[in-house]
């Protein structure tokens, strides 16, 4: 049954695979015992897991077919097997956030798009590697292990959301959620050749979710083509009376805004380039790879212009500030009392030390103490107050851009995969790592990153296209169309 399943789900996207459950063609059960053969055989050289939920994936696979046999209707996605970022609560399981301080902790609850999953008769498979706390852009800060590239096994896969999108990257799931606080999602999808979408703030529930930075999180799909992707977010998004920063949204069908784009043109759509994240700083064969897609764009039938942001070159000072700031606040409930890692001593506050000490890797005390820095007496309004003064101005200065054209596009990532351990020792370089995600989320807007092509080692290269609140659909029609011309979906390593 596993050989039947291995033909049926590697050459499928998740909306066929689905389909073909549907149908009776492959079993649930046949397709999630192929997964994790799968698992078994692949993830060892890249890491990618921190934990696998059998029991409850099957479970699911096998309610899935019940249904089937008794001619019910499948939610959207039912049977499709998917992997969750290990910073996400699956009630039952450990959640680690790939630290040693929550070291034994095992969720009480569901995070709300894991019910969701469970409500779309999703099987989650496993729990996904991750920078610590989600504070990094290689998964080289996991305390547990490091995640590699699919695409060379001597590379980063990018991060926070390292692990979600190499799994994804080497066909282990098709599907896989991650979260998204500067560019933890669309950064890793650029260096792995995935699609990764980032959704505007508030749209997907953060209940659930271990917070990093409150007012820039975001969990966030991962997918091989766009249409997989519309079709997950169509699952998680919705509003949450658990989540306070939730939104209500015109309910949109994001996977109908993708199929409506089949064989057709961008005719009528007004695309802007970002000026200061056209080129410099770039690595020479991004930028290459970034005018050929503005090129595809214009012979789609979009008229393209250049569309100046001049904020931008103050965005990822203001955004180590308010981040850092936020995980200082978020973190202190980590102190050895309530649950994880406690390192006892003779007294109370020494236990507080030793065991956030121990518990807490380099990169996260780094943030930390930049964060109470920050937001200490007498720098407030220096740093932090300054820092959201900028934010603002950046959220007016999308909103006049905004104002001339439908969608705005920059390279999502500034190199192609980098060499594990190359940029380790140089924090500010790594932070430059995500110069063109970071101001999506200071001012909240949605946005996806898909290829767009390869550099000379055959790394991929991602696009990103950026677009007003609440405007998914037109991303997503966006990415669709280009997705089509180009024929750069379901991209294969040259490993496998």
């Amino acid at each position: 049954m596993a050989e039947t399943a291995d033909r049926t789900s590697e050459k499928k996207s998740a909306l066929q695979l689905h389909e073909a459950i549907q149908n009776g063609e492959c079993s649930a059960v046949e397709v999630l015992d192929e997964t994790f053969a799968r698992i078994e055989r692949d993830d060892a050289k890249i890491g990618g897991f921190l934990s696998l939920t059998k029991d409850l994936a099957y479970e699911t696979a096998k309610a899935v077919d019940a249904k089937v046999k008794a001619g019910e209707t499948l939610p959207l996605l039912a049977g499709v097997p998917i992997a969750v970022k290990d910073n996400i609560n699956v009630s039952g399981y450990p959640t680690t956030c790939a630290s040693k301080i929550l070291e034994g902790y095992v969720s009480p609850y569901d995070a709300t798009v894991t019910e969701k999953l469970r409500a779309h008769l999703m099987p989650i498979v496993g729990k996904t590697n991750l920078d610590e706390f989600a504070m990094g852009s290689s998964t080289e800060n996991s305390a547990i292990q490091p995640t590699r590239n699919p695409w060379d096994l001597d590379r980063v896969p990018g991060g926070s959301s390292g692990g979600s999108a190499a799994v994804v990257s080497q066909g282990e799931t098709l599907l896989s959620l991650g979260s998204d606080t500067g560019g933890s999602v669309r950064q890793p999808a650029s260096l792995c050749g995935l699609v990764g979408m980032k959704p505007t703030y508030g749209l997907v529930s953060r209940y659930g979710l271990v917070a990093f930075g409150s007012s820039l999180d975001q969990i966030s799909p991962f997918g091989r083509n766009v249409a997989d992707t519309a079709g997950l977010l169509q699952v998680i998004a919705g509003f949450d009376r658990n989540d306070s920063t939730s939104i209500t949204a015109k309910d949109t069908d994001y996977l109908a805004a993708v199929q409506k784009m089949a064989g057709k043109t961008l005719a009528g759509f007004k695309v802007g380039v970002i000026s200061e994240l056209n080129g410099q700083g770039m690595q020479a064969e991004v930028s290459e790879a970034f005018q050929n897609a503005v090129q595809t764009l214009r012979s789609l039938g979009a008229e393209v212009s250049e569309v100046a942001i001049p904020s931008i070159s103050a965005a990822v000072a203001a955004y180590y500030i308010v981040a850092t700031a936020e995980a200082s606040s978020n973190l202190a409930r980590f102190d050895g009392v309530r649950y994880g890692l406690r390192v006892e001593r003779d007294d109370i506050y020494s236990t507080y030390c030793k065991t956030r000490g121990e518990g807490f890797g380099p990169e996260v005390k780094r943030r930390i103490m930049l964060g109470t820095f920050a937001l200490s007496s007498g720098y407030y309004d220096a740093y932090y107050g300054k820092a959201q003064k900028a934010r603002k101005l950046l959220a007016r200065e999308f909103a006049d851009a905004f104002a001339k054209v439908d969608v705005l596009i920059c390279p999502t990532a500034p190199t192609t995969a980098f060499k594990i351990g190359e940029k380790a020792n140089d924090p500010v370089s790594m932070y430059l790592s995500d110069i063109s995600t970071i101001p999506v989320n200071l001012v909240g807007i949605p946005a996806i990153s898909i290829p767009c092509g390869f550099d000379r080692q055959k790394l991929p290269i991602g696009l990103q296209i950026l677009g007003r609140h609440c405007e998914e659909f037109r991303l997503l029609q966006v990415a669709q169309a280009f997705e089509t011309a180009s024929g750069l979906f379901n991209l294969t390593p040259s490993l496998n």
